[in-house]
């Protein structure tokens, strides 16, 4: 019987957001209600509750999550991220143009969101396809399968930085960990989809070819673009290496903590990305002012799955649920990837399917014996397997390379599955390790 709040809770959400098609932070809210109310709260305990998800869910992603934002926005803004993918292909040569296509997907997927970045290199790449006469396939796809590792895998995007939130997960860890995971899932996406990539041939979309950048303000140069573009990860990562080689500095600790790193990203972008190619302030504020506006919706997003953990921990459902899945001997990380995919699949958005996912699994964290940066990213490789015509990003996929449907299903959705199973293997190998 205590399974039955949660089970009627979650299809209430996914015939909301799937069939109604009503917003997910409504649909989350509404959701809430029902499962705290027939979960035993009070009325007014219920709402308490979810203001308390909300609180602690946001009290720690606001500031990494808006500064994020802002930094992706002047990084692309500047111009930098172009100038970053037109160096490193330049420099890789022909023959390597698909590995320094992934590698730009990397970089470029570390500090912007996945729809921001989709939409300043692909149209890149279709350009490059035209000049090379090489297949778009060939040059786009590895190249979103290193920006889909960056939007599931690591920190600072939404998703992986919330989920890391809830299970208590270090977010310089997770950045380390996932590299090592992303990595292998990135290269055997490229290798394994290598027929697919060249018999699939679309016909190029000349309005997505992107334009040149804008002749108004300076470009910064390659190693500006490149130190502020990383400069969170040089911070928040560098803390953690930084303490297993040496003694403990509280300077570097301090300028580890994700909150600093990312205000530090931000103040050395406004400089150099900003002051330095010739804007003034106002103009450089209205960039940041913009750059929060569209992450508003991902943020009341990632509140509600907040107030949905919440609720299943007050009404002690959360407790159960572990206990049920602990009974059935299955590996904690898979799980968390099993319990992520379903609702992948069944909803489309891998931020509701990750946070959703995390909701489920707390309670087996801490009992798992697991390192929970490792059950982050199994959620996340969860999170992303088999998009399909319910995800917004297939419908990107599709009417950028110009294909049919069952071409996308072919390559995107192939492409995102094998990123997703590579990454739990890698997971699952990890676990025996550290």
């Amino acid at each position: 019987m205590v399974f039955i709040p949660i089970i009627l809770g979650i299809f209430l959400l996914l015939f909301l957001i799937t069939f109604v098609k009503l917003d997910t932070f409504i649909s989350f809210i509404l959701v809430c209600l029902f499962v705290g109310i027939v979960g035993g709260l009070s009325l007014e305990e219920t709402v308490t509750t979810v203001q308390l998800g909300i609180g602690k869910t946001l009290g720690s992603l606001v500031i990494i999550l808006g500064f994020g934002a802002m930094l992706g926005k002047l990084i692309a803004e500047s111009g930098a991220a172009d100038k970053i993918t037109h160096k490193l292909v330049a420099k890789f040569g022909l023959k390597n143009i698909q590995f320094s296509l992934i590698l730009v997907g990397f970089i470029i997927g570390i500090p912007l969101f996945y729809t921001v970045g989709f939409v300043i290199l692909v149209p890149f790449a279709i350009a490059l396809a035209s000049k090379t006469k090489l297949p778009l396939l060939y040059l786009g796809l590895p190249m979103l399968a290193s920006l889909s590792v960056t939007h599931g895998f690591l920190p600072p995007h939404p998703a992986p930085t919330a989920i890391a939130g809830i299970y208590g997960a270090a977010l310089d860890k997770t950045m380390i960990y996932g590299a090592i995971v992303g990595i292998p899932a990135i290269l055997a996406a490229k290798f394994l989809l290598s027929g697919t990539m060249n018999r699939l041939i679309p016909k190029l979309k000349q309005e997505f070819i992107v334009s040149d950048v804008s002749t108004e303000f300076k470009t910064p140069n390659l190693t500006i673009s490149l130190t502020i573009s990383l400069l969170p990860v040089i911070l928040i990562a560098g803390n953690s290496l930084y303490h297993l080689i040496f003694n403990y500095n509280p300077i570097i600790k301090g300028l580890g903590n994700p909150a600093i790193a990312m205000l530090c990203s931000v103040l050395a972008g406004i400089y150099f990305l900003g002051i330095r190619t010739g804007r003034n302030m106002s103009e450089i504020m209205t960039i940041l002012r913009e750059a929060v506006s569209s992450i508003a919706m991902v943020l009341l997003i990632i509140a509600g799955a907040g107030a949905f953990k919440q609720i299943m921990i007050a009404t002690e459902i959360s407790l159960q649920i572990g206990a049920f899945f602990e009974s059935l001997g299955l590996s904690p990380i898979i799980l968390a990837w099993l319990i992520a995919a379903i609702i992948r699949i069944i909803v489309g958005s891998a931020t509701v399917a990750g946070l959703t996912a995390a909701g489920i699994m707390l309670p087996m964290v801490e009992a798992s014996g697991i390192a929970p940066e490792l059950l982050v990213l199994a959620t996340g490789a969860g999170s992303i397997f088999f998009s399909h015509i319910n995800d917004s990003g297939f419908w990107l996929f599709k009417e950028y390379f110009n294909m049919s449907i069952g071409e996308t299903l072919q390559s995107w959705t192939i492409m995102e599955s094998i990123v997703s199973l590579v990454g739990l293997m890698g997971v699952l190998i990890l676990n025996l390790i550290v």
